[in-house]
Formats: structure tokens, C-alpha cells, sequence
């Protein structure tokens, strides 16, 4: 056994080799904790945008198998591309709102090409990584994770009532469709607040696994897109086009960053949890792996890739920091992305189900947000930096018809309120002056 630097004993440390059956054992439980985080996206994006059966199928498969590959590439390490530390990559819900407002004017494709694009400036930009990190102090990230988990939640709400087709038909709010969703909250609850190991960091995946089950004999599930998708398939690059456009690539700028700061500080904890000597270099190697394989992501019709956060418990949890155990982890994602049919019943699970878990999970986004404030001084100039900055983000979600009269270019950047709020509070933070007096 090894020891970390809190005296904790590790079973398996970071270049630690367990036996292939329980590496494969080791790494489903590191697939059960992220997973649910890994399909979120994809299905919120596909269901915002009215894909058919298809193309959601598609856009979720292409997403597992590119986490997976990216979890490959940042555990195992190819050259500086990857921090060789035990860590499970996947799309980040940062990126959920500006997809769809890019989706929105430019389709699938502009997705695509703003991930292109966003991938290699941040390949680009992790040789910086020290000045950047300068523009967001905890009041910054603070502020920013508040808003993500404050504007989802909108989300997860119009979920739980039936999402846009239950809105269309006048049935939303149906008793059944919030039942469902609040059986799926209470059971994720359950698991979460009293469950341990696996149980309590897979409880958003198994409370979605159980809403599904109970939805088949209700009548919710449409399983007509799983028959028409195949079994098997290898993907084809660049399959649902690509372009380029300004607005687009502007737009998706803001996650990017705020990803990158997720990935230093996820990173810094990993390495804390596995009781190795904190390393600039793998900060470095780390945000470059995200960037070049989330150009990977979006040439194989994915999403972005950023370092997943709960794997992080699950290491703490379980005692095991060894990167073969991720890498093994990466292998079985990649292998569930050549199987679009798999894909498929996840696209099939009831809005309502989505809902039942979402609200929890941006609900602990947004509490993950209160907390960092909450080590922050509150100044007379933090305090309007956050409350402005709050209030522009939550503003133009809530109300963004408040950009209908400006130019299409200001309308799509903007659109978003994680990506108002974000700018809001890095310009608020170069231009507003620190002051000593507190209140």
C-alpha cells in the first residue's frame, strides 16, 4: 500500500498495475460516476434543438466515444498531451447553453466547427496557462459555476414538466411526467445522502437508470429510434459537416475558458488525492490534452472534453489513484461508442426523468458556486461584481429577448447567459479597482 500526503492509505497508486479483471471492475465504477454527466449534454442539446432520432443518436455516441479516447489520452499520456494522472474526461454542462444558442442559428455543423475551432485555441493557450488563470480569481469562478447552476436549472424544471413537446400540446406539467421526475429526485436523494462507494457516486446515473424502468409501463418511452439505429458502427469523420463562423467561435470562447480553469483546479485535486507533488507540468499537459481532444470530439461529431469532477470522490473514495485503472475506464467508453443503438436508448429516456436528475445536479452546481463565494472577501468591489454579474447572466436567461433588437453577432455571443455572465465578471475584474474597506 501506498500513502498519500495526508497519511491516508492508498490499495493502488498512480503507477500501480492491478490485474485486468479488476481493472476492468475498477473502471466500470469509474464509468457508473460519470456517465450520467457524460450523456447530459449531448441529450440536452439534441432535445433543445429538435434533432430527429438520428442525429441525437449520433451527437450522444460520437460524445461517449470521444470521452472515452480523451480519457485514454489524458491517463496514459502521448509526448506533453495528457497529464498521465487518473482522470475521467467528458463534456463539461458549461457548454450545454452556448451549443444551443449556436445550434440555434447555425446548426449541428457551426457546433461542430466552434469545438474545432475552441479545441485548438485551447491546445494553443495552455502553454499561458499562469496568466490566464490571473483573470479568474475565486469571486470570478464563483460567480460564473453560481450562474451555470442557477440558469440550468431552468432546464431541468422544463424537463421535469415534458420538455418543448409537452409544452406544445398544452400537457405540460402533467401529473404523471412530474411524478416520474420527482420519483427519480427522491430516489437519486436517497442514494446520494445515504449511500456509500459506488451507490452514493453513481446515484445520478442510477436514478436515471430507475426513472427509465418505471416510465416503460407508463407508456413514456418511444423506442422507435432504437429499431432504426444500428447495432454497430464505426464512425465517419466530419459525418454532420462542419463550419466556421465568427459569432459561433465567439460565442463558445467564455466556456472555454471557465473550462480551463476547471480543469487547473480539478487537476491541483487529483493530485492531492493521489498524494502526488503538485507539477505546473501536468496543469500544462492537462489543458492541452483537452484541447486536442476535443478536436478529436467534434471531427468524430462530439462534444467538448474537459476533466470530469466526480471521479475525483470516487478516488478519495475508493482508495485507488491508478491511472491504468482510468485508461481501462477510457477503453470500455470507447468501446460503448461504436454501438449507436446503445446511444439510441439513452435518447429515448423521458424528459421527465432528464428533469428528475437535472435539478439536483445543477442544483449542486450552483451550491459548488455559493461555496467558493463564500471563501471569498466581500468587498465593496466584489460585491458588485457579483451582483452585476449575476444579474446580466441571469437577466438575459431568464429575459433573452432583451437582445432582439441588436445585430445577429451580439445576439449569439450573448444569447447565453453563462456566457454573459462570464464576460461580465472578467471585465468587471480587469477594470473595477480594489478597495481595503469590507462591509
Amino acid at each position: 500500500m501506498n500513502k498519500n500526503d495526508n497519511n491516508t492509505e492508498i490499495i493502488f497508486g498512480l503507477n500501480d498495475k492491478p490485474r485486468i479483471p479488476l481493472q476492468i471492475l475498477l473502471g466500470l465504477q469509474h464509468v457508473f460516476a460519470a456517465f450520467g454527466g457524460i450523456i447530459v449534454v449531448p441529450i440536452m442539446v439534441s432535445n433543445a434543438l429538435g434533432f430527429d432520432a438520428l442525429a441525437a443518436t449520433a451527437l450522444i455516441s460520437g460524445s461517449i466515444l470521444a470521452a472515452g479516447i480523451a480519457t485514454i489520452i489524458q491517463s496514459r499520456g502521448f509526448w506533453r498531451v495528457g497529464a498521465k494522472l487518473p482522470s475521467l474526461m467528458g463534456t463539461d454542462v458549461t457548454f450545454g447553453a452556448p451549443a444551443i444558442a449556436v445550434g440555434e442559428r447555425f446548426g449541428l455543423a457551426g457546433i461542430i466547427g466552434a469545438i474545432i475551432f475552441g479545441g485548438f485555441i485551447e491546445a494553443i493557450l495552455s502553454f499561458w496557462t499562469k496568466p490566464l488563470i490571473k483573470f479568474f480569481p475565486k469571486v470570478v469562478a464563483g460567480v460564473v459555476i453560481l450562474t451555470i447552476g442557477l440558469t440550468l436549472l431552468a432546464n431541468g424544471i422544463n424537463w421535469l414538466g415534458g420538455g418543448p413537446a409537452a409544452t406544445a400540446s398544452g400537457n405540460f406539467g402533467n401529473l404523471t411526467y412530474v411524478t416520474v421526475g420527482l420519483t427519480v429526485m427522491i430516489f437519486t436523494l436517497i442514494l446520494q445522502h445515504y449511500g456509500k462507494g459506488l451507490l452514493k457516486s453513481g446515484s445520478i446515473l442510477f436514478g436515471m437508470v430507475f426513472g427509465y424502468i418505471i416510465a416503460v409501463p407508463l407508456g413514456m418511452v418511444d423506442f422507435s429510434g432504437v429499431a432504426e439505429a444500428q447495432f454497430f458502427a464505426i464512425p465517419r469523420l466530419f459525418a454532420t459537416g462542419v463550419t466556421f463562423h465568427w459569432e459561433a467561435i465567439l460565442a463558445f470562447l467564455p466556456p472555454f475558458l471557465v473550462g480551463m480553469v476547471g480543469t487547473v483546479g480539478r487537476i491541483k485535486a487529483i493530485e492531492k488525492t493521489a498524494g502526488i507533488e503538485e507539477d505546473d507540468d501536468h496543469v500544462e499537459k492537462a489543458l492541452l490534452a483537452d484541447g486536442v481532444t476535443t478536436v478529436i470530439s467534434g471531427a468524430l461529431g462530439g462534444l467538448t472534453n474537459t476533466t470530469f469532477a466526480q471521479n475525483i470522490g470516487l478516488l478519495s473514495i475508493t482508495k485507488v489513484t491508478s491511472r491504468y485503472v482510468t485508461i481501462m475506464a477510457g477503453i470500455i467508453l470507447t468501446l460503448l461508442g461504436f454501438f449507436p443503438q446503445f446511444a439510441a436508448i439513452i435518447h429515448a429516456m423521458p424528459q421527465p426523468v432528464l428533469g428528475g436528475a437535472g435539478v439536483i445536479m445543477f442544483g449542486m452546481i450552483a451550491v459548488a458556486g455559493i461555496q467558493i463565494l463564500a471563501t471569498v472577501e466581500f468587498t465593496n468591489r466584489n460585491m458588485l461584481l457579483v451582483a452585476i454579474s449575476l444579474g446580466f447572466g441571469l437577466g438575459v436567461a431568464f429575459r433573452p429577448d432583451i437582445l432582439s433588437q441588436f445585430p445577429s453577432l451580439v445576439r449569439t455571443i450573448f444569447s447565453s447567459g453563462i456566457t454573459t455572465g462570464t464576460l461580465v465578471a472578467i471585465f468587471l475584474n480587469i477594470v473595477l479597482r480594489e478597495k481595503k474597506e469590507t462591509i
